[in-house]
């Protein structure tokens, strides 16, 4: 799938009117969908405990709070991508804060084909996360799978009497002859023996 077909869901952390109607303008619905808009720090921490994003833009600073720590809170601890405004005259001691945890920054005032080009960076990032997310994921199932056969072979081991190598041959050859996997074969004999 193309970035062009990706859809992204966006929360926008600004108490600014027209910040939130510019920028709002710049993400169509065929890309970015929801979109979410929270006036404070405090609203977005309680919309982001109830859902993640793929994209969080803050532009700082906010009533209740600059926004730093939330930015790099919510890269460090969920698969989001996210970009802080910040005044141009704080900008570069803001970056040098937050570009190590992976929070991309502005400085602002900005004008609108910078943010149009910070949102392809935003996608390109996320589709980045995205594929240490699935390759996460096969390694942990592939893990589970290697708990789940070390089990049945102890169990065969106290069971049935039989060595490590004979157990390990004995999964094997079941998960061949009945042209399952060796996860398969495993369950069965932790079915059988527990």
């Amino acid at each position: 799938m193309s970035l062009k077909e990706r859809v992204y869901s966006v929360l926008v952390v600004s108490s600014s009117e027209n910040f939130n109607s510019a920028l709002t303008s710049l993400l169509p619905d065929a890309t970015y969908q929801p979109v979410h808009i929270a006036s404070s720090i405090s609203a977005a921490k309680r919309i982001t405990a109830e859902r993640n994003f793929d994209h969080i833009i803050i532009n700082s600073p906010l009533p209740d709070d600059p926004g730093t720590r939330f930015a790099i809170d919510c890269c460090v601890s969920a698969n989001t991508v996210v970009l802080l405004l910040v005044k141009s005259e704080i900008h570069a001691e803001i970056h040098d804060k937050v570009a190590e945890h992976g929070v991309f920054t502005l400085p602002k005032p900005t004008s609108r084909p910078t943010i149009i080009q910070a949102l392809s960076w935003l996608a390109s990032a996320r589709e980045h996360l995205r594929r240490f997310e699935k390759k996460t994921l096969s390694i942990e199932e592939k893990m589970e799978e290697i708990r789940i056969v070390n089990r049945a072979k102890w169990l065969l081991i106290s069971e049935l009497k039989l060595n490590e190598p004979e157990a390990h041959r004995y999964i094997e050859k079941q998960a061949m002859d009945r042209c399952v996997s060796k996860r398969k074969v495993a369950e069965d004999i932790i079915r059988t023996y527990s």
